[in-house]
């Protein structure tokens, strides 16, 4: 199995560094020289890491593959993955990865809302994202309290929101339905 640990960003500088997007929680043991990465799309892999170092809170990767702005331009977009095998044994309190959230139904109760899109990980707390069978997209706080269940056996998580959860994200919260402000 496969684990998506980031996303290439744009180009930095001459000499072929990009930005990454993160989607690990230990960066420090996946990013360093020497570490080959498995690429989708397969075309633009696979990648050695040459250099990483942060810059500010952005990480830049230099890969021996990519000499350059242009080819750096190229693998823009690019995901970097790793094999999970030694992944496997861990405990389960661990956490989820997103690979194994996306596209499980979000479920109150025994109704489903909609589906996982996304996990967005955060400094403070990971926030699901679920879209409704309507388009709209919900940040749900990915606590134990608000998320106490994810059964990814039977494809759903369940989730006990707070009061306005599911009108905070909306456009139109706040706003009278058709015309009538029928206010307490």
């Amino acid at each position: 199995m496969q684990l998506q640990v980031a996303r290439i960003g744009k180009p930095h500088g001459i000499r072929g560094e990009v930005t990454v997007q993160v989607l690990t929680d230990t960066p420090a043991e996946r990013f360093v020289p020497g570490t080959e990465f498995i690429v989708e799309p397969a075309s633009a892999g696979p990648l050695t890491i040459r250099s990483a170092r942060w810059n500010k809170d952005i990480l830049l990767l230099g890969f021996d593959e990519i000499a350059d702005r242009n080819a750096a331009e190229v693998i823009r977009g690019a995901k970097l993955f790793i094999e999970t095998e030694e992944l496997e044994d861990e405990d389960d309190d661990e956490g989820w990865y997103e690979h194994e959230l996306v596209g499980l139904d979000a479920r109150v109760g025994s109704q489903v809302v909609g589906k996982v899109a996304a996990l967005n990980t955060m400094p403070v707390q990971d926030l699901l994202m679920v879209k409704t069978d309507d388009g709209k997209e919900i940040l749900v706080p990915f606590v134990e309290e608000i998320v106490p269940e994810v059964n990814v056996e039977d494809g759903y998580i369940l989730i006990t929101p707070p009061d306005g959860l599911f009108e905070l994200n909306d456009d139109n919260a706040g706003e009278p339905t058709d015309g009538a402000g029928d206010e307490s």
